[in-house]
């Protein structure tokens, strides 16, 4: 069995209820079920856990105190397991110095590449700069014809200022005779006065030569000395005529005032020079060597000096120096100026001096103001004084200077202060612009000349992973032979991620693309990519529903990628509610029947056919059509309003105007990085945020929106988590544990002790637990063995003292409410209308099953997503707010996205708007408003594909979204 099968018996990790299963091995198996029935407790705080604990356990203690050991699962016995990979949504890096690319390790062969093949060029005369041996110098010398006379120098002073008497004495002791000075020959001791003020070409003559057989030993020898006198450089420089097959530069050159220069590139058409660097021999341009590392910019060696490979710098921001331009200077325009702490007379006396000396007004809305005005208010004048009139309570006094400008201002500031906390305050009008030394490019001058296929390597990482695979494919051809041979190993390498990337559905983004601007679904995706590209076989791959972020079409090129990982001899485990991936898996297990305390057991597990035929099968039920979200009888027209967002342009969005209906659920669709979210996120959302919330925040580039005066706030519901450590939670979140804490205080018992609310805070001393600090555990760090958890002794979990626990409503204490679940909280509750109220949402929202005080850290991203949701509903609707949503139906079920929908669509019957971007088919059919993106991804897409209704959308023939739609609606 243990060979066939990977078998559980007796898994009780949190809501598992002790149960056994048998998962057969080498197959695609699919867990699904409810939020929150225990299909993560099953797929990784069990099999993975367990999986990975035995094979870091099977290496040395010393190896075992750098890793992270996994907790013993509460699990009785695990047979027929394999070493473990999770892939995990949460495990985008946020450092910005990773990138797709690096993350993929094609970077690195990608340094490589330009190290081993690449061909450095001269900024200055865009020639290529080669290291040369004196071997090659001396075969480049024969080339020419026979009985050629040339000079050859070493170019020991080139463009320098002195006078260098010193050294011609040293060269003439050395036994050298003749010298070239500013282009003239002298005899050395004949050499005239040099004049320092001028810079001075001088060149050594170390021999003089006719080309005939026989003269290569010579040739060599004085190649070396003149290399030695010139730190690697030599001049050969023919007597007379021109190098041959530069006769047209001799020609260009000839009317430029008798001089022989080339223009352009400011060689003499007579000369050859030679570099046993990699030098250019006009600038001096060099490049010490050509390694990998050159190419990091993640080290010193590659990385811009200027912005330290990260290409970009915090710089003041105008957006955010003015956030609402309809507000005059007097009404506080200038954010920094206006909030100084406490508000300086100085700031108004040195506005008013420039509206006296400029002739504006100070009542004058900002973007009524004349633009070098602005200018001037934002950057100053630059060296013009100004007169600039002060009074002290005593007298007026008048200063003439430059005015420093108030972006100039907060610079200046930010670099003299030492008080952390205005640093902080100043950096809050920053943002990252990019680099303006090496153009967002994080690389080095030295780096960027060498170039492959007139490419420097970051124009290559600023293609798509679709450009970027067609590229890399067609380089071999436009190689020497030489080079391909050098390349062909590494471009497999290459080609083959790049050929993952693709098929994982991310052929969009670009290489360069930071991690940190990855959603879950696409860095999950990047690693399941990277996994295949590693080739193993026999491991146990556990996933967190890749599908995310998917669109239909997309969808199929995954599933095909997962059944590729099980064909070279692993198990694939998915956690999804993809319909597609259940009907794709081999082998298919159905965890519920409910959710938290009521889920917990298997409900159906077996082929597709086998779960179909379980009658107490919530999913089997919505996959055979017995339940189903119901398309609704007729589409909202909304309230006749609207907000248009005009000609966005962030990002890959093509100048795109798009309506959104008010009083109405919208639907942004479209395939994976058409620009769903470059739209109502970083423009729609954001510069709803800076009107309505008064936000500092800076909108994607657009001309306008129009129509927001119809709302009054703006509300975002991501997927980020409620919070990164164990001490939030639900309440918390929501704001009800401030209300209990209250309650409690208020009871009678505490008024008698004198408890305030702080007191049943187990955040701060007082109340709490100070053994555990208010934790409920002990950390005991165990070197190279796992950390181990206890529980505290002194308060048994509780978190709180015995003086605290003491005080008690309907004879629970403040640790028994937090250990509720939430339904047990309404009720309990139900007398106390502020604290029900928000339990109650939570409960609609499909949360009933969480702990009031559960661990944020604990809940997935579907039921954080629903905290904050409950939240927001929790506050008092105006019937004009403005809900913008990011893929709300992630980690959701069939049943839980019916519960979703009926609270969204209950917020657009009360006169709200929602806008939502989604891939989930059973929502968008749903909608009363589609605005479909596309047609592809990336730098081929961002264009609106369709507008209207479902009907409308699906009877398009460009919409990919239509075409899937298409089959649900006519059902």
């Amino acid at each position: 069995m243990s060979l066939t099968h990977i078998t559980v018996r007796g898994a009780r990790e949190h809501n598992l209820k002790g149960f056994d299963i048998a998962l057969p091995r080498d197959k695609l198996i699919v867990i699904t079920g409810l939020s929150g029935s225990g299909k993560s407790s099953l797929a990784f705080d069990t099999i993975y856990a367990e999986g990975q604990r035995r094979y870091v356990e099977s290496l040395s203690a010393y190896a075992r105190q750098f890793l992270e050991m996994m907790q013993k699962p509460d699990v009785e016995h695990i047979d027929g397991l394999s070493p473990a990979i999770s892939i995990e949504q949460k495990t985008t890096s946020r450092n910005p110095r990773s990138t797709v690319a690096t993350v993929t390790e094609i970077w690195d062969y990608m340094r490589l590449l330009w190290a081993r093949v690449g061909v450095p060029y001269s900024p200055a005369t865009g020639l290529p700069i080669e290291a040369q041996t004196v071997s090659n110098m001396v075969d480049r010398v024969m080339e020419l014809p026979e009985g050629t006379r040339l000079y050859l120098l070493a170019p020991v002073v080139r463009g320098r200022k002195g006078e260098y008497r010193k050294e011609l004495a040293e060269w003439q002791k050395s036994g050298f005779t003749r010298v070239r000075i500013d282009g003239e020959l002298y005899p050395i001791e004949d050499a005239p006065a040099l004049d320092k003020k001028y810079k001075h070409d001088i060149e050594v003559v170390v021999d003089r030569i006719a080309v005939k057989d026989g003269i290569q030993t010579r040739l060599a020898d004085s190649f070396e000395q003149a290399l030695k006198l010139a730190e690697g450089l030599a001049y050969v420089d023919l007597a007379d005529g021109v190098v041959p097959g530069r006769e047209d530069e001799a020609e260009a050159a000839k009317g430029a005032k008798g001089k022989k220069n080339l223009k352009g590139a400011g060689l003499p058409a007579n000369r050859i020079v030679f570099s046993e660097k990699f030098a250019c021999p006009v600038s001096g341009f060099t490049i010490e060597e050509i390694e990998p590392r050159l190419f990091s910019f993640n080290a010193p060696q590659g990385a811009c000096p200027a912005c330290d490979g990260l290409g970009e710098k915090m710089e003041f921001d105008p957006q955010l120096v003015v956030p609402n331009e309809g507000l005059t200077l007097k009404q506080g325009a200038l954010v920094p100026w206006a909030k100084s702490n406490p508000p300086s007379p100085y700031y108004m006396q040195v506005l008013a001096s420039l509206a006296n000396h400029f002739g504006f007004d100070l009542t004058t809305p900002w973007q009524d103001l004349p633009s070098e005005v602005r200018i001037v208010i934002l950057y100053g004048t630059a060296g013009s004084p100004v007169p600039l009139t002060f009074k002290d309570g005593r007298k007026e006094y008048t200063v003439t200077k430059p005015f420093e400008g108030v972006i100039g201002n907060l610079n200046r500031r930010l670099v003299q202060t030492d008080s952390a906390l205005m640093r902080e305050e100043l950096q809050r009008f920053q943002t990252a612009q990019p680099c303006e030394v090496c153009d967002g490019k994080r690389l080095k001058p030295e780096a960027l000349c060498v170039r492959l296929a007139e490419s420097d390597i970051a124009d290559a990482a600023r293609l798509s992973v679709a450009d970027a695979f067609a590229w890399f494919g067609s380089l071999e051809g436009k190689l020497t032979d030489q080079q391909a041979q050098i390349a062909k190993a590494i471009l497999k390498e290459i080609n083959e991620r790049l050929g993952f990337l693709n098929n994982v559905g991310l052929d969009y983004l670009n290489l360069d693309r930071t991690s940190g601007t990855l959603s879950g679904g696409e860095s999950q995706r990047i690693r399941l990519a990277s996994q295949i590209g590693s080739g193993l076989s026999g491991v146990l791959y556990v996933l967190d529903e890749p599908s995310i972020g998917l669109h239909q079409r997309d969808n199929d090129r995954l599933l095909e990628t997962l059944k590729r990982l099980r064909d070279l001899g692993n198990t694939v485990i998915v956690v999804e509610h993809d319909e597609d991936a259940i009907r794709a898996a081999d082998y298919v297990v159905d965890l519920g029947p409910g959710a938290g305390v009521h889920g917990g057991e298997i409900v159906a597990e077996g082929t597709l056919k086998q779960v179909l035929k379980s009658k107490s099968s919530l999913t089997a039920q919505y996959l055979t059509g017995e339940r189903r979200i119901e398309v609704p009888a007729t589409r909202r027209k909304g309230n006749g309003k609207s907000v248009t967002v005009e000609n966005a342009r962030a990002n890959n969005l093509k100048g795109v105007t798009a309506e959104f209906p008010l009083g109405t659920f919208c639907c942004v669709t479209g395939v994976s990085g058409s620009g769903k979210s470059s739209l109502t996120i970083d423009t729609l959302q954001a510069g709803a945020s800076r009107t309505l919330n008064g936000a500092r925040v800076i909108a994607g580039p657009h001309d306008a929106i129009r129509g927001l005066e119809a709302c009054d706030k703006v509300i975002e519901i991501d997927q980020s988590p409620i919070g990164r450590t164990p001490r939030s939670n639900p309440a918390t979140y929501t704001g009800a544990f401030t209300q209990i804490r209250d309650w409690f205080a208020g009871l009678p018992e505490s008024e008698a002790r004198g408890y305030k609310p702080g007191r049943f805070s187990f955040n701060v001393k007082g109340g709490r637990c100070e053994a555990c600090h208010g934790d409920g555990l002990i950390k005991i760090e165990m070197h190279f063995l796992p950390d181990v958890y206890v529980t505290c002794e002194e308060c048994d979990g509780k978190r709180y003292n015995r003086e605290t626990l003491e005080v008690k409503f309907k004879g629970h204490s403040i640790a028994d409410v937090l250990d509720m679940t939430i339904e047990d909280a309404v009720e309990f509750f139900k007398a106390v209308p502020p604290i029900r109220d928000k339990m109650q949402m939570l409960c609609e929202v499909g949360l009933g099953y969480i702990k009031v005080g559960q661990q944020a850290t604990t809940l997935s991203g579907g039921e954080a997503q629903r905290v904050k949701l409950a939240k927001e509903l929790a506050r008092r609707s105006t019937g004009q707010t403005l809900y913008i949503l990011d893929e709300p139906t992630t980690g959701l079920h069939f049943e839980d996205v019916r519960k979703l929908l009926e609270v969204l669509h209950r917020l657009v019957e009360q006169g709200n708007s929602v806008v939502v971007i989604e891939h989930n088919l059973d929502v968008i059919k749903t909608a009363d408003w589609l605005i479909d993106l596309g047609p592809e991804g990336g730098v081929r897409g961002g264009e609106i594909v369709a507008v209207g209704t479902p009907e409308d959308v699906v009877k398009n023939e460009r919409s990919f979204t239509g075409h899937y739609l298409k089959p649900l609606l006519e059902a």
